[in-house]
């Protein structure tokens, strides 16, 4: 079920006097596979985690800017898989049920459509990056948005399940 679903079906508060309430969502034993207490137990990720994720998404124009950076992205790559299996194991689950979502792929499917918008907009008004300084600008652009974006999806994920972000 994702989590868009959840949105779609009727919930209950039950509460007691002096108590602040709880929601449910009826009839959800699961969102995206996951078990949904197991999910209210996890802390966000950190945003120095989505940084990896940026880098990917500024990489095409790190590798126009420097074509000798691709060793760079696969020693990042190589980090981010070594950090994912083990400092952040425990939180598996909860990068599942993001990869999952569809609003995670939405990002992804948008930050590939505003890379190739921005490239085409640019060349058809003269004004094609075809300098480092360029692409190094472009990348960094990429790399600020894809953090933000996932950062942001993170937070609505938490949201919508009724995770308290702060802790």
């Amino acid at each position: 079920m994702s989590i868009t679903t959840v949105f779609d079906k009727q919930t209950t508060t039950t509460a007691t006097i002096g108590e602040p309430p709880v929601g449910e969502v009826a009839g959800v034993g699961e969102v995206a596979g996951v078990a949904g207490a197991d999910l209210r137990q996890m802390k966000p990720l950190p945003a120095w985690f989505f940084a990896f994720e940026g880098v990917f998404g500024g990489a095409y124009d790190i590798l126009k800017a420097n074509p000798d950076a691709w060793t760079v992205l696969i020693g990042l790559a190589l980090v981010n898989i070594t950090i994912s299996l083990t400092v952040l194991g425990k939180r598996r689950k909860l990068v599942r049920a993001m990869l999952k979502n569809s609003r995670t792929r939405f990002i992804a499917i948008g930050l590939i459509a505003l890379r190739l918008a921005v490239h085409l907009v640019l060349g058809a008004l003269g004004a094609a990056v075809e300098t480092t300084t360029g692409h190094l600008l472009l990348a960094f652009a990429m790399t600020g948005i894809t953090v933000a974006l996932l950062w942001f999806d993170q937070r609505v994920t938490f949201r919508a399940l009724g995770i308290p972000l702060s802790r």
